[in-house]
């Protein structure tokens, strides 16, 4: 979704609420991710004191695997992001602000961004997932095994 922010850079203490979800088409070129609902996302763009802020909250449920037993979990996710958003940067290294190109932003990128620096690296079912069992392939979370006694 792109946001102008234009009138929010011109004005202070204008700001614009933001309520959409990002499609499951829209997903769907996201490697190693399978998310089961659309990514519900809500919040606001405002400018204070001359400083535009985008504060912002994403819901969503991913489809996953088990990285220990291989069991097929679904799981809800809710995460909340701020950002300082400016009209353009002198130093193209800088990774604290948004650059707002055309003084707009293209929201599901930057939403997108940020929920994947947030998931888990390894999946689990559960915190406690003993996995499967290296000998016979048993599932340890429903079974005991003699094979490593």
């Amino acid at each position: 979704m792109k946001i102008n922010l234009k009138q929010i850079f011109n004005i202070v203490g204008e700001s614009k609420d933001i309520s959409y979800d990002i499609t499951a088409d829209e997903l769907s070129d996201i490697k190693g991710y399978q998310f089961s609902s659309p990514v519900a996302v809500s919040g606001r763009v405002y400018n204070r004191a001359g400083v535009i802020y985008l504060d912002y909250s994403v819901e969503f449920t991913l489809l996953a695997a088990c990285d220990r037993c291989l069991k097929e979990f679904e799981r809800g996710y809710s995460f909340d992001f701020q950002h300082i958003v400016v009209p353009s940067l002198s130093n193209n290294d800088n990774d604290d602000y948004i650059v707002a190109e055309g003084e707009s932003i293209e929201l599901n990128d930057i939403a997108v961004t940020d929920l994947l620096l947030q998931l888990p690296v390894k999946m689990l079912c559960k915190d406690d997932c003993k996995g499967l069992c290296m000998v016979c392939g048993c599932d340890l979370n429903e079974s005991v095994c003699n094979c490593l006694n």
